[in-house]
C-alpha cells in the first residue's frame, strides 16, 4: 500500500510542479513576444504574395546572405538531379492518407511532404483526404501501393471491405506505420490481428533502422511476418529553404506543438529575449494555422532556432524530428538539445548542441555574442540537409526498398 501511495504521490507531486512551471513561463514570457506574433505572421503573409520579390535566381543568388545564396544553389542543384528520376521507370501508383492539418499538424506535414517528394520524383502518387469515399478513388486512381498510420483514427476513415474487393482483382499492397504501444497506442497484439484479418502487407517506420531492429519492443512485427520499409524525417525543401530580402531580427523563432521540455529549456530565453512562438497549446496561441509556405519566410528573420525533442527520442537513438531538418534546409543558426541519433546526421559544428537546460541558455548568449560563428555553422548545416537529408532522398529510398529484398518478401507472405 505504501509503494502504491508513494507512486501516486510523486506522480501528483510532478503534475503539480509541472503546472507551477507552465504558470510561471506564462506569466514571464515577454509580452513583446506576445504582442510581436500577430505582425510577424502578417509580414510572412505579405513576403509569400510577393514571393517574385524573395525567390528566384536573380534576387537568392545576388543575396547578401550567404545562406540564402547557398541555399537556393544547393536547391536548384538537388531538384535537378531528383527531379523526374523514376517517371517512366515505375508501375507503382502510391496513394497517401493525409489527415486534416486542424486534426494533426504532424501528420498533415509528414504525409503531404511524402506525396509531394514522391510525386517530385516522377512517382504517380495521390493523396487520400479524410472524407473521401475510398471506392472512388481506388477507382479513379488505381493504386498499387496504399499508405496509411496504424492509429483508429486513420483506420477508420477507410472503407476496408472495399480495399478487399479490390485486392481480388487487382494488385495492391497497403502498408501501415509501425508504432509501439508505449507511445499512446493500443495494444499491438490487437493491432497485429487486426493487420492478418484485414489483410495488410507490410509496415513502415519513420524511426532509424538500427533503432527499429534492435529494440525488442518492434519484434512483434518481424515475428507476425511483416516486411519493414524505413523512412526518416527529411526537409521538404519545396516549402523549406532560405528567402531574401529579410533582416534577421528576431532573438528566437520556435514553431511546434507546446511540450513540457519546451518550457525546461526555453523558460530563461523566453523571459530574456524576444521573439516568435508558435504552435498548438501555447497559451497565447488561439488561432493556429499550419502554413509551411509561410514558414521559411518567418525562419528567414531568425537569428537563432529553437529545438527541442521528446523524451524517446532523447533516450533512444529513433529519430531526431522534422524541425532539424527543416531549420538546417532554411539556413537558421539551430540551438538543439541532444537526441540520441542527432550525432550519426549531423557533424558537430553544425549545430548547437546542449546537454541541458543551463548550457541551452548558455549557447544561445554565444549565438547573440558571436553571430559570424553561428552563420559558419548555419552554412554547414545548409549542406549537409541538402546532401543525405531532404525528402526527395527519403523518397528514393523508399522506392528502392518496394523492388528489394524487404518488399519482395510481400509475394511470400503467409496470409
Amino acid at each position: 500500500m505504501n509503494a502504491s501511495f508513494n507512486a501516486r504521490w510523486s506522480r501528483r507531486k510532478e503534475k503539480v510542479e509541472r503546472s507551477w512551471e507552465k504558470l510561471l513561463f506564462n506569466r514571464l514570457l515577454r509580452s513583446e513576444t506576445v504582442a510581436m506574433r500577430g505582425p510577424v505572421i502578417a509580414l510572412a503573409e505579405v513576403g509569400l504574395s510577393k514571393q517574385s520579390q524573395h525567390e528566384g535566381d536573380a534576387v537568392c543568388l545576388g543575396s547578401p546572405d550567404p545562406v540564402v545564396r547557398q541555399g537556393w544553389a544547393l536547391k536548384k542543384q538537388v531538384e535537378q538531379e531528383f527531379r523526374n528520376m523514376y517517371a517512366g521507370r515505375t508501375d507503382e501508383r502510391i496513394l497517401i492518407q493525409v489527415p486534416p492539418p486542424a486534426y494533426s499538424p504532424a501528420g498533415y506535414s509528414l504525409f503531404t511532404n511524402l506525396a509531394e517528394s514522391l510525386s517530385f520524383i516522377g512517382v504517380p502518387t495521390r493523396i487520400l483526404g479524410w472524407d473521401d469515399d475510398t471506392a472512388t478513388i481506388l477507382e479513379s486512381f488505381s493504386p498499387t501501393v496504399l499508405l496509411t498510420s496504424d492509429h483508429l483514427s486513420y483506420l477508420a476513415q477507410i472503407d476496408w471491405e472495399t480495399i478487399a474487393r479490390y485486392k481480388t482483382s487487382k494488385r495492391l499492397r497497403v502498408g501501415l506505420t509501425a508504432s509501439l504501444e508505449e507511445y499512446d497506442n493500443t495494444p499491438l497484439r490487437d493491432r497485429l490481428g487486426w493487420s492478418a484479418k484485414n489483410g495488410i502487407d507490410f509496415y513502415y517506420t519513420f524511426r532509424d533502422e538500427g533503432y527499429v531492429t534492435t529494440r525488442e519492443g518492434y519484434q512483434p512485427f518481424f515475428d507476425a511476418g511483416y516486411p519493414m520499409v524505413y523512412l526518416p524525417f527529411g526537409a521538404n525543401i519545396l516549402h523549406y529553404y532560405p528567402v531574401a530580402g529579410f533582416e534577421r531580427n528576431l532573438d528566437y523563432v520556435i514553431m511546434a506543438t507546446r511540450k513540457s521540455e519546451h518550457i525546461t529549456y526555453m523558460k530563461y530565453i523566453a523571459r530574456q529575449y524576444t521573439g516568435f512562438i508558435d504552435g498548438p497549446g501555447w497559451k497565447h496561441v488561439r488561432d493556429f494555422r499550419f502554413n509551411r509556405a509561410r514558414d521559411r519566410y518567418i525562419y528567414s528573420r531568425a537569428k537563432v532556432g529553437l529545438n527541442v525533442h521528446l523524451p524517446e527520442q532523447i533516450d533512444w537513438a529513433c529519430e531526431v524530428n522534422e524541425r532539424t531538418y527543416q531549420l538546417a534546409a532554411c539556413g537558421v543558426p539551430q540551438l538543439i538539445d541532444h537526441p540520441k541519433l542527432l550525432d550519426s546526421l549531423f557533424s558537430q559544428s553544425s549545430l548547437y548542441v546542449a546537454e541541458g537546460p543551463a548550457q541551452y541558455l548558455d549557447l544561445f548568449q554565444n549565438i547573440m555574442d558571436h553571430p559570424e560563428e553561428a552563420v559558419q555553422r548555419a552554412l554547414l548545416a545548409q549542406q549537409e540537409v541538402f546532401s543525405r537529408h531532404t525528402t526527395f532522398h527519403r523518397a528514393d529510398s523508399f522506392m528502392q526498398q518496394l523492388v528489394g529484398a524487404h518488399w519482395l518478401a510481400i509475394n511470400t507472405q503467409v496470409e
